[in-house]
């Protein structure tokens, strides 16, 4: 059966039939962009932050992502926003999608 263009379209777009960690993990990743987006403070990494989660969704999207990437782009991310506890909630949500790839790295809870 043929699929059409934009199924297609719609399927690179979420990661397509493939790895659901994946799909967990854009998912993850677009709440926190929206959530920083609509946050009003002003912080000094803020730019660190969105440019690595703008990396981390193109990782995804790409496929399956290197862990080692996933992970140094978490703790920028982390290093950045760590300190705004109104995103919290959804930096542990990405952190949870990113150990979907290779679990807690070790000596970590």
């Amino acid at each position: 059966m043929l699929r059409s263009v934009e199924q297609k379209r719609q399927g690179a777009v979420t990661g397509g039939d493939g790895d659901p960690r994946v799909t967990e993990l854009r998912s993850a990743v677009a709440r926190l962009r929206r959530r920083l987006a609509a946050h009003p403070g002003e912080f000094a990494d803020r730019s660190i932050a969105e440019e690595e989660l703008a990396a981390l969704d193109a990782m995804a999207a790409g496929g399956t992502p290197e862990i080692p990437r996933l992970r140094r782009s978490l703790l920028l991310i982390a290093g950045a926003i760590g300190s705004v506890s109104a995103l919290s909630p959804d930096l542990r949500e990405v952190r949870r999608a990113v150990d979907l790839f290779g679990g807690p790295v070790r000596g970590q809870g």
